[in-house]
């Protein structure tokens, strides 16, 4: 299954974009009636959503996050209580949707269904047309039937109507998108007059006084939390794989039982010409019908390379004719048995005579054919010990995590026993802390679940085994902790030097930023351009560094020019102090229109947005959704 996701990605982003709902019903719909009764999480239009839909909503919400992101995929964000929220709430918007589309007898054409499914690229040869063989691989893969995928896409498409029809009776006034485009395009000339921090050097002078009051006052940055040295082992898939083997025997027994399996059943490709015949047709009209196709079948003899040529002109099946006639790969029981059996009989390259079916006259031509195949034990070995070993270690793995789970715990004052029962070794690990320390990386007891065993109090005050615990998918690991450290300040002479080098900072910062205000207030009064720099242009649409800080150049594009010249004064933490002076402010002679007309739509879509929430909470209201928010379990979160 996963292959195919991988090689059909544009495909399963529609399919995706299918089981879940549009965005905008993700936002904002939290906010409807609490209830404390206990049947089911939500109730919406008087139906239940239980505490296993919801449950199986969030499995879906991983699972297609899993498939979709690859390696860069992290359970954990899936897993917080806001994160869990959000599936609630989608649940809930999507039903109170199809209240409103089962309401309003919403419903979305076969054409326009089908033209839906034959636009995805994914299910298009090369030539452009529809791919059924990879549209039945999708199914397949996501374990639908057409009838069952083909209700959801139209359900789906319902729904984006309904949203598009919201959507689409929001604006956006000309006055507001091009008063929004006029400040994005206005240029601000700007001088900048710096006081650096090093100017002040001399005149800090900082005291041990000042540093023990600063460390006084800034306890907690000073403070080293709770660490423990732990002993851990880590039980896995390659523990068990050492205790797994497969026979010769066992490789010959699977291979002798399963012989099918190994064995590539001939293909045959075929293309056809067909002169059609009604059901009703009279003796002289067959006989019409037959000598057309005699006639054709003459020509097709005398120019047997030109078979796709005549098809495409002379074939009353309008399936194949565009293709010059081709079936592609056949399969058996998809033609009456007339033209099946001429297939099966020709040699490739061959041409029937004439084959008389329920739809008329055929002309068949065998175009490839692909004799069948079966692996040799050697070639099919590998694929069955990879198979055997599969089925092994799921059974062992069994076992073995039992004996693990049992031993740590029956023999908790040591991992010494287990560790020497399934031929593990036992790891040491410092600086274990309450929550995962960075420092740790993905290591296996770097885990929420692990250090909160291994911060219990039984682990801490009797030093015995933690209990097993899953930290990923089949890898367990138990621990015991070899030291405690409880949380301490660390004294004030281990970090005089840093609060030295931070009150020197912001000491000769507090200088410049005086001297810095004095001097704004001055050239407030005076108007002076004297010691400021070149001058440089910024604009919110500049893609080029200007050259001045990044805070200063924001604080520059949002002060007053409502008078000129207008001076404006910033802090630069690390830097110092800058006053910047704006001298003009102007507007490109030539505006890129291309741009305005985005902005434009952008303020539609956003006002868009704004609509289609509102419609969605009127719809909750509508449906009377209430959740239940004890069933719900959502923890502490606030609502």
């Amino acid at each position: 299954m996963f292959e195919f996701i991988r090689t059909h990605q544009r495909l399963m982003q529609f399919f995706l974009l299918l089981l879940i709902l549009p965005s905008f019903v993700l936002v904002g719909v939290s906010q409807y009636e609490k209830r404390g009764s206990n049947d089911g999480v939500a109730s919406v239009d008087g139906r239940t959503i239980t505490q296993q839909e919801w449950e199986a909503a969030q499995r879906r919400q991983i699972d297609q996050a899993r498939a979709m992101m690859g390696p860069r995929f992290d359970q954990k964000l899936f897993e917080t209580p806001e994160a869990k929220q959000e599936v609630l709430d989608g649940l809930v918007a999507e039903r109170a949707i199809s209240a409103e589309v089962a309401r309003s007898h919403l419903a979305v054409g076969n054409a326009s269904l089908a033209k839906a499914i034959q636009e995805q690229t994914g299910l298009r040869k090369p030539d452009g047309s529809f791919d059924l063989d990879a549209y039945k691989a999708f199914l397949t893969s996501q374990g639908l039937t057409a009838q069952a995928f083909e209700q959801r896409i139209g359900y789906q498409m319902a729904v984006q109507q309904l949203a598009e029809s919201v959507q689409a009776t929001a604006f956006a006034p000309r006055s507001v998108a091009g008063r929004l485009s006029d400040i994005n395009d206005q240029q601000r000339e700007v001088q900048e007059l710096l006081f650096p921090i090093a100017n002040y050097a001399s005149q800090v002078k900082v005291t041990d006084d000042m540093i023990k009051a600063y460390y006084d006052k800034n306890a907690t940055l000073f403070q080293v939390p709770e660490q423990i040295k732990a002993e851990y082992v880590v039980f896995n898939a390659d523990t068990v794989e050492k205790q797994v083997s497969v026979s010769d025997a066992e490789i010959a027994d699977a291979y002798n039982k399963n012989k099918a399996r190994f064995a590539t059943p001939e293909k045959r490709s075929a293309s056809h010409i067909l002169i059609t015949v009604p059901k009703d047709a009279k003796p002289a009209d067959d006989a019409a019908a037959k000598a057309k196709a005699q006639a054709i079948l003459a020509e097709v003899q005398k120019n047997p390379n030109e078979f796709a040529k005549i098809a495409k002109a002379q074939s009353q099946d309008p399936g194949s004719a565009e293709l010059g006639g081709d079936l592609g790969v056949v399969e058996k029981g998809l033609f009456d048995k007339p033209v099946e059996d001429a297939i099966y009989k020709l040699k490739e390259g061959e041409v029937s005579g004439l084959v008389r079916s329920s739809f008329g006259y055929h002309i068949v031509k065998v175009t490839k054919v692909v004799p069948s195949t079966e692996k040799t034990l050697e070639e099919a070995k590998p694929e069955i010990v990879a198979d055997l070993k599969k089925t092994k270690l799921s059974n062992k793995y069994s076992e073995l995590a039992e004996i693990f789970s049992n031993t740590v715990y029956e023999q908790s004052d040591s991992l010494k026993p287990v560790a020497d029962k399934l031929g593990l070794t036992i790891q040491t690990v410092e600086g274990l802390t309450r929550t995962p320390n960075p420092a740790l990386g993905n290591a296996p007891v770097n885990n929420d679940k692990f250090l909160k065993a291994i911060f219990s109090q039984d682990a801490i005050a009797n030093k015995r085994n933690t209990e097993a615990v899953e930290v990923a998918p089949s890898t367990l690991v138990a621990g015991r902790v070899v030291e405690f450290k409880p949380a301490a300040k660390r004294p004030l002479a281990e970090v005089a030097d840093q609060i030295r080098q931070r009150v020197t900072q912001e000491e000769e910062l507090r200088l410049a930023r005086q001297a810095g205000e004095a001097k704004l207030a001055a050239l407030k009064a005076s108007g002076d351009a004297a010691g400021f720099g070149d001058v440089k242009v910024l604009s919110r649409t500049m893609t080029t560094d200007p050259g001045i800080n990044h805070a200063a150049a924001l604080a520059v594009l949002k002060a007053d020019v409502s008078k000129l010249p207008a001076y404006i004064g910033v802090e630069l933490p690390g830097q110092g102090y800058g006053i910047y002076r704006i001298g003009k402010v102007t507007m490109p002679a030539k505006p890129d229109q291309d741009r305005r007309k985005q902005e434009a739509d952008s303020i539609a879509r956003a006002i868009g947005n704004a609509e289609t929430h509102g419609y969605i909470e009127a719809l909750k209201k509508k449906a009377k959704a209430k959740l239940n928010v004890k069933a719900a379990d959502l923890g502490t979160r606030s609502e």
